[in-house]
């Protein structure tokens, strides 16, 4: 049910936010606690970045066909 009502948040409503925090933190802070927010999400992506990363790595087949194949060695013949 929040989805729905953050779907429907318009420019009024966000320049009206935006004056409400502008007044409660001040100008001076401001930028301050949206650069450490934007800090913060940007960490928070790569982190899940990573954990999908490590969850598809061992899953995924190489399809890359410039990597050598492992080579066999030749077997001895038997001596009877």
């Amino acid at each position: 049910m929040l989805n729905m009502v953050l779907l429907f948040i318009g420019t009024t409503e966000i320049i009206v936010i935006g004056g409400i925090a502008l007044l409660i933190f001040g100008g001076k802070k401001l930028p301050e606690l949206m650069r450490g927010l934007g800090k913060g999400v940007k960490e928070f992506k790569e982190g899940m970045k990573d954990v999908k990363e490590e969850i598809n790595g061992g899953e995924q087949p190489q399809e890359s066909s410039d990597q050598e194949q492992p080579r066999q060695t030749p077997q001895e013949p038997k001596n009877e």
